[in-house]
């Protein structure tokens, strides 16, 4: 297990990873670090446990537009075939497996004369 360490709102916290995911969390903390770098220009010095739960509606809030984005962006699928629709894919359906007979047959004879 791998340790990094962060900078948050000037302190430094060691934290541990899995292999290979310290660059990630670096990341991750300096995005934590500009929410904070924010807060308290604002806000002035605020105390961190507060500073936490601000920068974690910051996040939320984020995450909860995006979420809301992504949903408003998905296509709709159709939920169900009418029937002249479903007779037409289970015609389809059916030709498919027909053309294939005449391969399959002749392999299955390759396999028995191997």
């Amino acid at each position: 297990m791998a340790q990094v360490t962060i900078t948050i709102n000037s302190r430094e916290y060691m934290v541990a990873c899995e292999d290979g995911q310290e660059l990630r969390i670096i990341q991750l903390a300096n995005l934590l670090d500009e929410k904070a770098k924010m807060i308290t220009q604002n806000a002035g010095q605020v105390n961190e446990n507060m500073l936490l739960a601000m920068v974690g509606l910051l996040v939320a809030d984020e995450l909860s537009e995006l979420k809301k984005n992504a949903k408003a962006s998905t296509p709709v699928v159709e939920k169900s075939l009418d029937d002249e629709r479903i007779r037409e894919i289970d015609t389809l359906v059916a030709d498919k497996i027909k053309s294939l007979q005449e391969p399959l047959k002749t392999l299955a004879k390759t396999i028995n004369i191997l």
